[in-house]
């Protein structure tokens, strides 16, 4: 395939149908069972830090992050989902989404970021691993899986406790 002359973009109210499509295609209906859907159940995502990445018109990728909050009051974005299109896969336009949704959050002020994602696959952005136990989420996560970055170092210091979905974001 010749190289793709891709194009990220703001999420519009007007992609949603196409990107609920793609999570369809992508993650099928066992999507809403997850942890992490969990997590964003009835939050609104951070609209600033949605993206969408087009190949000519064709929608082929997203990225949403939504609030959190870790323990007694600490503020976290989790990212969640980056969908790709199974066609575009392998493409580096998961690599540009997370890249432009992680300068937005830092730009924005936001200090920390947490998924549950393969770590092989994040860590090339920052991201760790948490420790066992160090984080309790509302549903089963395997622990090699749940991983946090830093966007202002040491961010993370001192940060435990259970995860709740957080205020609805404008």
């Amino acid at each position: 395939m010749p190289d793709l002359s891709l194009d990220l973009h703001p999420e519009t109210p007007a992609d949603h149908a196409a990107i609920e499509r793609l999570h369809e295609r992508a993650f099928g209906p066992g999507r809403f069972a997850r942890t992490a859907f969990r997590l964003r159940e009835g939050i609104e995502p951070y609209h600033s830090l949605c993206f969408t990445a087009r190949v000519g018109t064709l929608l082929v990728g997203s990225i949403r992050l939504s609030p959190v909050e870790i323990g007694p009051g600490t503020p976290c974005v989790l990212l969640g989902p980056i969908t790709i299109d199974p066609a575009f896969q392998s493409k580096g336009i998961g690599g540009a989404l997370m890249r432009r949704a992680m300068e937005q959050a830092k730009a924005e002020g936001h200090r920390l970021i947490m998924l549950v994602g393969d770590a092989p696959y994040y860590e090339r952005f920052g991201f760790k691993v948490v420790a066992p136990g160090r984080l309790a989420l509302p549903g089963p996560v395997d622990p090699g899986r749940l991983l946090v970055a830093e966007l202002v170092p040491g961010a993370f210091e001192g940060v435990s406790g259970p995860v709740r979905g957080g205020l609805v974001a404008a």
